[in-house]
């Protein structure tokens, strides 16, 4: 019999007519949503493909899926998996890690360009049929720092470079990266965001990180500065965050990853005139599940063929 494996996702159909035809001992399972998954649909499953969010992924899931050996995450961060108690210790973790670079990127930058020139003002005085004038600040000539310097800020680095900026780097692990003026170790943290002009967050939700960015970095960061966090919410101490916003002791904040998910109507940064909020939307794009397959198609053929160290993107637990 075919080996089952299940895919939640809204492009659960694509896959699966674009994989089926090339591993015939498979039997895929496609599913555009979590709430339409049965548990007649996991007793047998020894994979599932599907966005490592909590959206998806519990224990209830889990506990469905006796026969699991395999989680293929659609995204880059897995914590929402890893993190879960009743998964098995020999249940494999590989994400898509790697293909996120250009559009993560251009999230930065829409930030950057949205907070620096004030484009919110523009869309209100737009709807109110207002000419208004301000001063507008370019990017040629700033300094961004850039903290998490895995393959995303391999992608960003170089495109901040071709708009004339300084590109700094923070790391657990200082080297030379191309695109990079210089990468600093984490002790220089407090130096490196004094200089900065932008502080752009690309940093997973590792222990060390965890509410690394705290008041005395907000303190450390010059009141004309701007923060752009497309990494994980939980690096920024939230409330530390919100009175540097408020007291102006920072110019501004570009948001799209939070504490919790979603954030939270009643929010005080959903109101903050220098907060530009978006959800969780920086690592999408229209052609990720296009991206995707040759991830897929790699892992399935190393699992078929019981070669399992040699996956691609394997997380370490």
């Amino acid at each position: 019999m075919p080996t089952p494996i299940v895919i939640i996702d809204e492009f659960a159909g694509f896959y699966r007519s674009r994989l089926a035809p090339g591993f015939l001992e498979l039997e895929f399972r496609a599913f555009p949503e979590r709430r339409e998954v049965k548990a007649a649909a996991l007793v047998d499953a020894q994979a599932i493909f599907a966005k490592g969010t909590h959206a998806v992924f519990d224990d209830e899931l889990l506990a469905a899926a006796p026969k699991l050996k395999w989680i293929q995450a659609l995204t880059t961060g897995t914590d929402a998996i890893v993190d879960l108690k009743t998964l098995a210790r020999q249940v494999v973790i590989t994400s898509n890690t790697g293909i996120h670079g250009p559009q993560m990127s251009e999230t930065a930058f829409m930030h950057m360009l949205n907070l620096s020139r004030n484009a919110l003002r523009f869309w209100e005085n737009q709807k109110a049929g207002r000419w208004e004038r301000w001063t507008q600040i370019r990017l040629a000539g700033k300094t961004v720092l850039i903290l998490g310097v895995g393959a995303i800020a391999e992608a960003l680095a170089p495109r901040c470079k071709a708009f004339g900026m300084t590109v700094l780097g923070v790391s657990a692990t200082p080297r030379e990266v191309p695109g990079f003026d210089r990468i600093h170790p984490r002790s220089d943290l407090l130096a490196c965001a004094a200089r900065a002009d932008y502080v752009v967050v690309l940093l997973p939700a590792t222990p060390p990180n965890i509410g690394l960015l705290d008041a005395k970095f907000f303190a450390a960061m010059k009141p004309t500065a701007y923060l752009v966090n497309i990494g994980r919410g939980v690096v920024c101490d939230e409330q530390a965050l919100i009175e540097a916003l408020r007291n102006r002791r920072i110019a501004g904040a570009g948001l799209d990853h939070f504490a919790r998910l979603p954030l939270a109507p009643d929010h005080p940064l959903w109101r903050m005139e220098n907060v530009l909020v978006t959800p969780n939307i920086a690592g999408g794009s229209d052609v990720n599940h296009l991206l995707n397959l040759p991830i897929l198609e790699k892992n399935i053929r190393c699992f078929i063929e019981g070669r399992l160290e040699a996956m691609v993107n394997r997380v370490q637990r």
